[in-house]
């Protein structure tokens, strides 16, 4: 029997995510965020082209079993590196990306599976000054940006792949088979990638990041964000600190939330329920259910939401996302 399976990560820079002095040439339009990758990857070329993302990864594994042996087995893929784009007014300079060779240690090999690792990833050409501890104290290069993927194939036909290790910034989304937005990893944080002082607190020197990772959130959930980020009125952007609680079961609240960056605990009645990531809407039920809150709700990272009014969403839209939110029926 053979198996086959592949899995991409995209990385890219969602706004509100850069902080510090760097931030105001994003602001200003020298550099630019990205727009949210789309649901479901059709062509990265053609993504790469239009400046899109900043390092895409792929990860393609097939496996040979016969009788639940494994008999043969390959791997193939590696790292697609985008451009950075810099503006000054109307003119346009585009710096190519230095990329590193890609990691493939050799497959993990159990009963009845195989699981393949592959890490790829390179910095942009375009120089970024940064602090640095060590003299002259100031750096001049970009910080490194990579991901580590895994595949495990099974002899019962199953596939299952992962993100086991990226480095803190930008965002990193995890497509799957059916090249679907599958998972993301929950946090990230500019402060520590742009402390990076080389290759040696990366995988090409003695160290990978783990990652947070959480599942991706809903289609409508990611329609519902564009409105919150983008319709008109400008939301109010709130940082929270791991163990601050954002809301309360119970308590008064009509605003509707759009989690940005970080992980929320989730408790209804004193049961936890599954943790939220980057790209949830929350806080609709209390809209719809007589403007009290139906679970508290709590930072486990740090974490920033947008705050936003209600008005903005169509009701019958919330109705259908309350309805796909009732994950204390789900649990019963």
């Amino acid at each position: 029997m053979r198996v086959t399976s592949h899995l991409t990560s995209v990385s890219w820079i969602p706004s509100e995510a850069v902080k510090g002095y760097t931030k105001p040439a994003f602001t200003m339009g020298i550099a630019h965020y990205d727009e949210p990758p789309p649901d479901t990857i059709d062509d990265l070329e053609a993504l790469r082209a239009a400046d899109a993302f900043r390092l895409a990864h792929r990860l393609e594994a097939w496996a040979e079993f016969d009788g639940g042996v494994l008999v043969d087995h390959g791997a193939r893929g590696g790292l697609i590196m985008g451009s950075t784009t810099v503006r000054l007014g109307r003119l346009g300079v585009t710096f190519a990306a230095f990329s590193l060779p890609d990691l493939r240690p050799e497959p993990e090999i159990g009963d009845g599976w195989i699981r393949f690792s592959q890490t790829v990833g390179g910095r942009t050409a375009m120089p970024l000054p940064r602090r640095s501890s060590r003299p002259p104290y100031l750096r001049l290069q970009s910080p490194f940006v990579w991901t580590t993927l895994s595949l495990t194939l099974h002899a019962d036909g199953r596939a299952e792949g992962s993100l086991s290790g990226a480095s803190p910034f930008p965002r990193h989304w995890v497509y799957g088979a059916d090249d679907t937005l599958a998972m993301k990893a929950g946090l990230t944080d500019y402060k520590t990638w742009a402390g990076q002082e080389g290759a040696e607190s990366t995988p090409w020197g003695d160290e990978d990041s783990p990652v947070l990772v959480t599942a991706a959130e809903t289609a409508l959930e990611r329609e519902m964000s564009a409105l919150i980020m983008r319709g008109g009125r400008k939301p109010v952007i709130r940082s929270l600190e791991a163990g601050t609680v954002l809301v309360r079961q119970g308590e008064p609240g009509s605003s509707l939330f759009l989690l940005l960056d970080g992980v929320l605990t989730v408790d209804v009645d004193g049961r936890a329920l599954p943790e939220l990531g980057p790209g949830a809407i929350l806080g609709e039920r209390a809209v719809l259910e007589g403007g009290l809150r139906t679970a508290t709700l709590t930072a486990s990272t740090p974490v920033r939401v947008a705050e936003a009014s209600p008005d903005i969403i169509d009701v019958a839209a919330l109705a259908r996302l309350a309805e796909g939110h009732r994950r204390e029926d789900s649990l019963a």
